[in-house]
């Protein structure tokens, strides 16, 4: 099991991942390789700033009230742009933080799992064993990865919308809502979603 300390128990979060790209429809092991929205991905992004607006509107609440923040990488900041587009934002109000980045895949990175069974076998069947341990050659474990964002969540201080990877909302989520290792690296995380966290706990928008 995760641990979730008060000390990093932020009360209101907003997260979107990016949209679709093409490694993404191709189930290519993206990680930290810089790869752009594809069209599907585009209108994903743009229908979140529209469900985002909608449901600020719905609250009550100013997009002045949130800290923006995305991670370095061109498909979230593409998103993160796409969003506040949408929502008749200044599109490149936000900030960036290298924390937010996708977990590594290393080597990996670029490949299929059916690809990479040709080759390193071995190491693929270790992974589904151990799917939160597992480190790829000269990348990150979930983890690892999940160290790096309870980081990051030891500096929100304020309500923000945050833009960012599947990786990163799988192990956000695991230490929030406390869930077994197990569990967190095979979390659902749609791109068409925008993700709550409020009184404790996740809904979708």
């Amino acid at each position: 099991m995760t641990s979730t300390p008060a000390a990093y128990n932020p009360e209101f979060l907003i997260f979107i991942r990016h949209g679709q790209t093409n490694w993404n429809a191709e189930g290519r092991m993206q990680g930290q390789k810089d790869i752009p929205l594809n069209s599907v991905g585009e209108g994903q992004a743009t229908g979140n700033g529209e469900r985002l607006k909608a449901f600020l509107e719905t609250e009550g609440l100013s997009a002045s009230h949130f800290d923006w923040v995305a991670s370095p990488l061109g498909r979230t900041r593409a998103t993160m742009e796409r969003v506040r587009t949408a929502m008749g934002l200044q599109p490149d109000a936000y900030r960036l933080d290298d924390q937010l980045k996708e977990i590594s895949f290393g080597d990996w990175e670029a490949f299929t799992l059916e690809e990479l069974a040709d080759t390193e076998q071995d190491l693929v069947v270790s992974r589904r064993a151990d799917k939160w341990g597992f480190v790829p050659p000269n990348g990150e474990s979930y983890e690892m990865l999940s160290r790096r964002i309870e980081a990051w969540l030891r500096t929100v201080d304020k309500p923000s919308v945050v833009v960012a990877h599947g990786g990163v909302f799988r192990v956000l989520r695991g230490l929030l809502e406390n869930l077994d290792t197990t569990v967190i690296p095979r979390l659902d995380v749609p791109q068409d979603k925008v993700f709550v966290w409020r009184s404790g706990g996740f809904h979708w928008v």
